[in-house]
């Protein structure tokens, strides 16, 4: 195989896993949604516990390829577990309960932008440069696509006398924390699977799910401690109000969203520059939109079509960039 179709047949594998990824991650918007009643800590420690448990017979069945992960690979599951596991998700649902979907879909949206921003310029010597010129109309049909999407959403919100104006910049500041999260984690997360090419993805995502299941399960039982200990909270422990809806979401996107996600997403990450998969989280915003108007049951907006579009278009447009490594000067 030639290196140019061995690149185009990664080129097409990657951007597969990462779509599926972005299929999985979608999942995770509508949770807030169907549970407003369920506090947004009460739901990531409850969301990455069941990650936890459903990675336990994994862990069992890929023991051998797990004991050959050393201690620092464990250290650097637990510290990509606490920030873009447990805090990410901390910060989405209550910036989703506070700001509704929309607002916080939006400001994630920009996740690709901010990612092929910081990583073409922390990720050159490994995964090459791609020339600002070339990432200009990728970055503004996403940017334009975003915009369009949510203009109908943000309109609404300044026609609505009874907005709460303070709880939605509550609920953009916690966006924000949520996209700082996930640009730290992608890139953190590709170091290491770059770094260990050998390694499978499969195990890695597994060995993420072991690093959450102490950290949300401690969280877990603390929250039910302190709601017990403070009496009429609203909430029934441990389950709330709605037990079987709680336990079949926490499960479900601990195993599409959490578990099937990352190894997708960390199949991507093994096949793709950082710069290019930054930017093909944009699947993530489209399926999350695609999923709120199907809860909603009606069609979107000709402006939120447009700005698919648009999204669609900036990432087909991203496809075609190549990073350009830096040539070495040659050593007299």
């Amino acid at each position: 195989m030639t290196t140019a179709s061995a690149h185009r047949r990664a080129l097409v594998t990657g951007t597969l896993f990462a779509l599926a990824a972005g299929l999985t991650w979608g999942l995770v918007f509508v949770a807030p949604l169907l549970l407003p009643q369920y506090p947004a800590l009460l739901l990531s420690f409850a969301r990455y516990l069941a990650f936890g448990l459903i990675a336990l017979p994994l862990a069992w069945l890929d023991r051998a390829r797990l004991r050959g992960l050393a201690r620092s690979d464990w250290i650097e599951a637990l510290k990509l577990s606490s920030v873009g596991n447990l805090l990410y998700y901390l910060c989405l649902a209550a910036a989703i309960q506070r700001a509704g979907g929309p607002l916080p879909t939006m400001i994630i949206g920009t996740l690709p932008v901010v990612i092929a921003l910081v990583s073409n310029r922390r990720d050159q010597a490994r995964d090459g440069r791609v020339r600002w010129r070339q990432m200009l109309p990728t970055l503004a049909l996403i940017a334009a696509g975003i915009a369009c999407v949510n203009h109908a959403e943000l309109q609404q919100l300044r026609q609505d006398p009874h907005a709460d104006l303070g709880r939605y910049a509550l609920g953009a500041l916690l966006a924000l924390g949520a996209v700082a999260c996930w640009t730290w984690y992608p890139l953190r997360n590709a170091d290491w699977l770059r770094a260990h090419a050998g390694r499978s993805p499969s195990t890695w995502a597994t060995a993420q799910g072991l690093a959450t299941l102490p950290l949300a399960a401690a969280g877990f039982a603390a929250y039910w401690l302190w709601s017990a200990l403070a009496g009429d909270t609203g909430l029934r422990m441990p389950w709330g109000p709605t037990p079987a809806l709680f336990v079949g979401l926490m499960f479900s996107i601990g195993l599409l969203a959490s578990w099937l996600g990352t190894l997708c997403w960390n199949e991507a990450s093994q096949r793709l520059p950082t710069t290019l998969a930054g930017q093909l989280i944009v699947f993530e915003t489209l399926a999350a939109l695609a999923y709120a108007f199907a809860l909603r049951g009606r069609v979107p907006p000709p402006v939120t079509l447009l700005g698919v579009a648009l999204l669609v278009g900036g990432v087909l447009w991203a496809l075609r960039s190549r990073p350009q490594l830096r040539r070495l000067a040659p050593q007299a």
